[in-house]
């Protein structure tokens, strides 16, 4: 079982970036992570969808994987090496920034060419705030009818759905409840904007019609997208 520690910053500004020094302080930290399985750094993308606009990325976000909820609070507990990035000062370039925080279950889905990530790989991260009328309704539908459609869009690489959990943290950033999370790779932002542009964009929209009740609607994000693995 693959639990996840997710946390984005956002910026009111949308040339707001990271800066190349408070990146490798990130990768320091995840890559002497006790129990960290590997970590995904996301930073702004660009590419266009037939359907939806939800304006610039977060300028900064990151997502680590753990195989168990005790690595993962750990990590995130009063003694846990996420603090070293959550102290003040920590990132200067995110100052301005606010960051919202979620630990979640993975759910991976079998795609019919994956592949690692190439050096210009491209996520496209949703999320579900809800919530849901009927929260067991909504996932079986969810679960059991969109990876199907999401598996066949061209060029993807990794397909994910994160559901929510109870966890334990003491880290300052904002805590987020959201009823669920996507994430799906490609190789590039144009590999992305290629599947957004092809037909089975159409089918996600006529099944996101099906979708049971549910409140404060969905946001699609692209991000590039690196990844940082635990130095042995």
């Amino acid at each position: 079982m693959t639990f996840s520690h997710l946390v984005f910053f956002s910026a009111e500004d949308p040339a707001a970036r990271i800066s190349g020094t408070d990146l490798e302080a990130v990768r320091e930290v995840f890559g002497a992570l006790p129990g960290l399985d590997r970590a995904r750094l996301y930073t702004p993308e660009t590419a266009s969808d037939l359907y939806n606009d939800d304006g610039h990325s977060p300028v900064f976000g990151f997502q680590l994987y753990f195989d168990g909820i005790e690595a993962l609070e750990a990590a995130i507990g009063q003694t846990g090496a996420l603090q070293a990035l959550a102290v003040p000062g920590a990132l200067p370039s995110l100052s301005g920034a606010q960051a919202a925080q979620q630990a979640m279950l993975v759910r991976s889905f079998h795609v019919p060419d994956p592949a690692a990530l190439s050096p210009k790989a491209c996520s496209y991260v949703v999320h579900y705030p809800g919530p849901a009328a009927d929260t067991n309704a909504w996932l079986s539908h969810y679960i059991h009818h969109h990876p199907p459609i999401m598996r066949r869009f061209p060029g993807v690489r990794e397909l994910e759905i994160l559901t929510r959990i109870d966890w334990i943290d003491a880290l300052p950033w904002r805590r987020v409840n959201h009823l669920q999370r996507n994430r799906i790779l490609f190789d590039s932002a144009k590999a992305l904007e290629d599947a957004l542009h092809s037909p089975v964009r159409h089918e996600m929209r006529a099944d996101f019609g099906d979708f049971p009740p549910y409140e404060g609607g969905n946001f699609h994000y692209p991000v590039a997208t690196e990844e940082v693995l635990p130095r042995v």
